[in-house]
């Protein structure tokens, strides 16, 4: 199983001292988190979709392993509610594509208000080549149904494992021959940071569900006071102790260097 681990973005202001040195520029922040991780998820894709052209330059500006997650625009997911898809769904590609092979899985989070529908999640993910890796983290208890998991499965969508508080609030369904994995918030002291037992745990459970060389992408949204950033470091650390082939992270302390 290739593990990649990091965190759902990377523009944090609280997290100089903690991944970015005092002396790195914002302006160099993606260039330092893409050395220290092999992976993100831009939360940013949702709020406001960026152009072509600034896809193109994340690309210009990371290591060819760097692999980018990108959460699908709340215009599909939450303006839209997933209604009348090919339009969205195409502009969102379309301007992905500037990442090239730097373009990892996209991800849809539906709203928690959102009622299960499998007609309107089937459409939508039919506008997605089969190229396109979609995670989908539905966030209404309607979704959990065999007809939900079987049109995941069908379309070969991941249903995006999430925690919260240290418990998982989604079913554990594997419906695809790769995972995705989102941690948003530990039950441990200072909040919201995990404990190492509950990372244990999820690396434990990835490893058991899915074989060895599947690939999975596990992503911390615990941004606060940079508890991502350690916590993905303590889950990396140990799902590689548990035989996980993870990708790299920064050493325990990475803003002591530069």
């Amino acid at each position: 199983m290739v593990m990649r681990v990091g965190t759902s973005g990377w523009q944090y202001r609280d997290w100089r001292g903690v991944l970015y040195p005092p002396e790195v520029p914002v302006r160099r922040w993606l260039e330092h988190y893409a050395g220290a991780f092999a992976t993100v998820e831009s939360n940013n894709a949702f709020y406001r979709l960026p152009s072509r052209e600034t896809f193109t330059a994340w690309r210009e500006r990371t290591p060819a392993d760097f692999v980018v997650a990108v959460k699908a625009s709340r215009y599909l997911t939450h303006i839209k509610r997933l209604r009348d898809p090919a339009e969205p769904v195409q502009r969102l590609l379309e301007r992905a594509e500037g990442l090239g092979d730097r373009l990892g899985p996209v991800l849809l989070q539906l709203p928690p208000t959102l009622r299960a529908d499998a007609a309107l999640l089937d459409e939508c993910l039919r506008c997605f080549p089969a190229s396109v890796r979609v995670a989908v983290e539905p966030r209404h208890e309607s979704w959990w149904t065999d007809e939900i998991r079987h049109v995941l499965e069908r379309r070969s969508a991941a249903l995006a494992w999430a925690d919260r508080d240290s418990r998982p609030v989604t079913p554990q369904w594997r419906t695809a021959d790769w995972a995705y994995l989102r941690l948003h918030a530990g039950r441990a002291s200072p909040p919201p940071h995990y404990g190492r037992q509950a990372l244990r745990g999820w690396a434990q459970r990835l490893l058991d569900t899915w074989s060895a060389d599947a690939d999975s992408y596990v992503y911390f949204n615990n941004d606060p006071g940079g508890a991502a950033v350690r916590d993905a470091i303590t889950f990396a650390h140990l799902a590689a102790h548990a035989g996980a082939d993870v990708s790299r992270v920064p050493d325990p302390h990475p803003a002591v260097a530069s």
